[in-house]
């Protein structure tokens, strides 16, 4: 059973593809509380993503378990669309639809679930488009933006949604390196007002600076997690010892 702030928990999660031949995950267990904000790391190719897109089974485990709320989601009987409202996902590819304006990309989905009207979801949209400093881009199409404009507005569809936990698959990868940064200052005032984050990350500076626990993987395994500082000044496996030898 979940605690009283505990919001996710991994048990035992595996995830196997060509008859188990290749193993993303290979037993990984993970807690997550209310207000943390979790920052993953490691190589390409360590399971970071595969791990995050188990979170809200966009990836299903081979075997295992995913307790959100207290809920599991790999009971086949559980409405994964109803849990997955809960759970914001932001995407290394913005995935804004390029046909509609940046306001009906974040009307969309609270409108057609009907969890707002749609003057209510305008409203909403509004405010977090004025929050970030894009109001003036209501109207416009995804392809007149900037990348990092169209990340914002990827994670403000996402808290249109009012989600309890927000899931970033490697949001600032695909950016120019001056783009970074307005993306990664919007994610630090989202942790700041204690949105709970679980973010796949490159960026070290910003897992140091707003995670509060460091999660290294390698081989489909948590093979370390600790306070960042820790993690990152006092490595304890050999292999995260590598791996922050080539890239701080």
């Amino acid at each position: 059973m979940a605690t009283s702030n505990e919001l996710i928990r991994v048990v035992d999660v595996k995830k196997e593809y060509n008859n188990g031949k290749v193993k993303a995950l290979n037993g990984c267990n993970l807690t997550i509380h209310q207000g943390e904000v979790v920052a993953i790391i490691g190589a390409s190719g360590s399971g970071k993503s595969t791990l995050l897109r188990c979170l809200n089974m966009l990836e299903t485990p081979t075997s295992g378990h995913i307790y959100f709320d207290g809920v599991d989601l790999a009971d086949k009987s559980v409405d994964l669309n109803l849990h997955r409202r809960k759970m914001g996902m932001v995407f290394q590819h913005f995935n804004l639809f390029p046909h509609k304006t940046v306001m009906q990309n974040i009307t969309l989905a609270p409108v057609h679930l009907k969890l707002k009207t749609k003057a209510e979801a305008q409203a909403k949209g509004k405010e977090l488009l004025d929050r970030i400093g894009l109001a003036d881009k209501a109207n416009e199409y995804p392809n007149m933006l900037s990348g990092g404009q169209k990340q914002r507005i990827a994670i403000v569809r996402a808290l249109a949604m009012e989600p309890e936990v927000m899931l970033f698959d490697e949001p600032t990868s695909a950016l120019d390196p001056e783009m970074v940064n307005e993306v990664l200052d919007l994610m630090r005032d989202l942790a700041r007002n204690g949105m709970t984050m679980v973010v796949v990350t490159h960026e070290m500076g910003f897992a140091r600076e707003v995670a509060s626990r460091v999660i290294f993987m390698d081989g489909g395994q948590i093979l370390e997690e600790n306070e960042p500082n820790e993690l990152f000044d006092h490595p304890n496996n050999p292999r995260l010892k590598d791996f922050l030898s080539k890239v701080l």
